[in-house]
């Protein structure tokens, strides 16, 4: 006998993928994980691509353990990195395994595309940070280099609209994903066809928008499950991972911030609506969709990246597990060495502590040798980072701003948590950490009629999950620091 409501998420990112069962019961949720799978971008011929066909094997396998696990789920949902996308031919069919978004065919392709729409038009039809990664410029690539496919695809689908629409076989867009594409008008409520036409592509190549929490269609046996699980509802959840996680952001009132701690950081704020003026602009903040009509304003920075790729180059020699690092950075103390987390440096470098300490000499700064002064490094820079995007969402947002909600797996790191209390002097409160399942089920049971709205959702985060509080502890050398830090954006001393 069925206890409570059991909804199946799939949170899909750069470096894996997880399948949890959810359960909701008098106003709690209980969540189990059941399958971890890795995922990662596949090199071949120079070209980065997404493994498309194992990530959905794995999608069928999940749904599989989901039901051999206890009862049948009520919906599935479907949330991944954003950006990304596949192509459809006229027939359905892949036109191409998806391209990935640190593809090396991007370079030049943000510039080339703003020689013909500029800058300053192309943030007031959507709103969205100029990043080169974004899809908006992932097309203009293609069309640059005459991709001959691109003429073949008849459909667009963002990567987890394309996962339902190979489970379902039905095409939409769901609208936190769609936002992050650089081509949908906030303004407007449609995809900006100004962009379309500077592309030289039809906007017919989207799909048609729904919002978080809407029944895309059905499990097909097509997909491959068993005809058993035929017919399970797919909602296009939060599909967004970030949308995902900030539903599930414990907040209350609109005196806070978040930082979704990941592989990237996505740090922002929750807002009624779209901020589109030339201040917001010249912070380059973005305004991606989120649940309940909200908009997400934000800023990407590149995160836990920069711990994850440093862990890889010294697996030559150890293989370090994230507490270890995180240990070990801990031991470390002062502000001798500081990075720009976002600079060019640390997009893809082959070796990432090298692309560090050529970053600080290059800078006239210390050189981290060990791997607790890297790691130091690493973790205060991101801290002052995240200080610099606080002051300038304070010049944006109509707002005080009292507190940070971390959320996402980065909200385990306590010497990283520490670290951004004492370098914003706001109170940060830590967790869910599993925030993005959390929100992916809790969207999908808000879809179902389960659960009355958003401010809803965020009880029931309240009431499943403990958070850890840290309180500030700065002083005149976070200060200090922080000038240094600002410095290495205008340009800094050389060596």
């Amino acid at each position: 006998m069925r206890v409570g409501h059991r909804f199946l998420a799939f949170d899909l990112g750069a470096s894996g993928g997880r399948a949890f069962a959810g359960t909701l019961s008098d106003g709690r949720l209980e969540i189990a994980e059941l399958s971890r799978f890795g995922n990662g971008m596949v090199g071949l011929r120079g070209g980065l691509y997404w493994d498309v066909v194992e990530l959905f094997q794995q999608i069928v396998r999940g749904i599989e353990v989901c039901v051999s696990a206890g009862d049948r789920p009520e919906s599935i949902g479907i949330d991944t990195w954003g950006v990304d996308f596949g192509l459809l031919a006229a027939d359905g069919s892949l036109v191409s395994v998806p391209r990935a978004y640190r593809d090396p065919r991007l370079d030049g392709a943000m510039e080339g595309f703003l020689e013909i729409v500029p800058r300053e038009r192309v943030y007031e039809l959507t709103g969205i940070q100029l990043m080169r990664l974004n899809t908006l410029f992932q097309l203009y690539a293609m069309v640059r280099e005459r991709w001959p496919l691109l003429a073949a695809a008849t459909d667009l689908l963002m990567m987890p609209d394309l996962f339902n629409y190979l489970l379902t076989g039905e095409r939409k867009a769901e609208f936190t994903i769609a936002t992050t594409s650089q081509l949908y008008d906030p303004t407007a409520g449609a995809w900006a066809g100004e962009l379309f036409d500077a592309l030289g592509l039809s906007p017919a190549i989207m799909q048609e928008i729904v919002q978080p929490g809407a029944v895309v269609g059905t499990l097909d046996v097509r997909a491959g499950a068993t005809p058993a699980l035929s017919g399970l509802p797919v909602v296009a959840t939060a599909s967004h991972d970030t949308a995902a996680a900030v539903a599930a952001a414990p907040g209350e009132g609109k005196d806070w911030a978040y930082i979704s701690s990941g592989t990237w950081s996505l740090m922002g704020v929750e807002s009624d609506r779209p901020i589109i003026t030339p201040e917001s602009l010249a912070l380059n903040f973005s305004n991606e969709g989120g649940i309940g009509g909200t908009y997400r304003v934000l800023k990407n920075i590149s995160g836990l990246w920069l711990v994850q790729q440093s862990r890889q180059a010294w697996a030559k020699d150890r293989l370090y597990s994230y507490e270890e690092l995180t240990e070990i950075g801990a031991q470390a103390t002062g502000f001798d060495s500081i990075i720009e987390p976002d600079a060019p440096d640390f997009v893809n470098p082959a070796d990432m502590p090298l692309a560090i300490r050529r970053f600080c000499q290059r800078t006239a700064q210390p050189v981290p040798e060990t791997v607790g002064e890297v790691m130091r490094c690493i973790l205060v820079s991101l801290a002052l980072k995240y200080r610099q995007v606080l002051d300038q969402l304070r010049q944006v947002y109509p707002h005080p701003i009292n507190r940070i909600h971390v959320i996402g797996g980065g909200s385990r790191n306590e010497l990283l948590c520490q670290l951004t209390a004492d370098a914003t002097g706001v109170e940060v409160l830590a967790g869910p950490a599993e925030a993005t399942v959390i929100g992916n089920l809790l969207v999908q049971a808000m879809g179902l009629g389960q659960i009355a709205s958003p401010a809803a959702i965020r009880e029931v985060v309240r009431a499943s999950f403990a958070l850890k509080r840290y309180e500030p502890r700065g002083g005149p050398d976070w200060e200090e620091a922080y000038q240094r830090f600002r410095d290495l954006q205008v340009g800094g001393p050389q060596g």
